[in-house]
């Protein structure tokens, strides 16, 4: 993984490896149901879980109440973070490195 480009591919691998501890970071909200994570989703006024949701095993999440949606973790830290793919995928790169 250089810094300048990213391998997208590995760095979904490592975050899905370790989804829940990430995920408990990045939307501490959550909580695993099955599954899936379920949180507020932290840009809308959300006030009960349900709607916002990430699956443990493929990354893919949604927000099934405003159609925000994406297919693996880089995307979903890109959408909570407000920054490019590209970004996010090195801002997760050095988060799964400290580990």
């Amino acid at each position: 993984m250089t810094p300048s480009h990213p391998n997208f591919g590995e760095i979904n691998r490592a975050a899905l490896a370790v989804a829940p501890a990430l995920l408990d970071r990045l939307l501490p909200s959550g909580r695993r149901r099955g599954d899936e994570w379920v949180a507020l989703n932290p840009h809308r006024r959300d006030r009960t879980a349900g709607s916002f949701k990430i699956n443990l095993r493929t990354g893919r999440w949604a927000d099934f109440a405003t159609g925000d949606k994406g297919g693996d973790v880089i995307s979903l830290a890109a959408f909570l973070w407000g920054v490019p793919q590209s970004e996010a995928a090195r801002r997760l790169a050095r988060e799964l490195e400290r580990r």
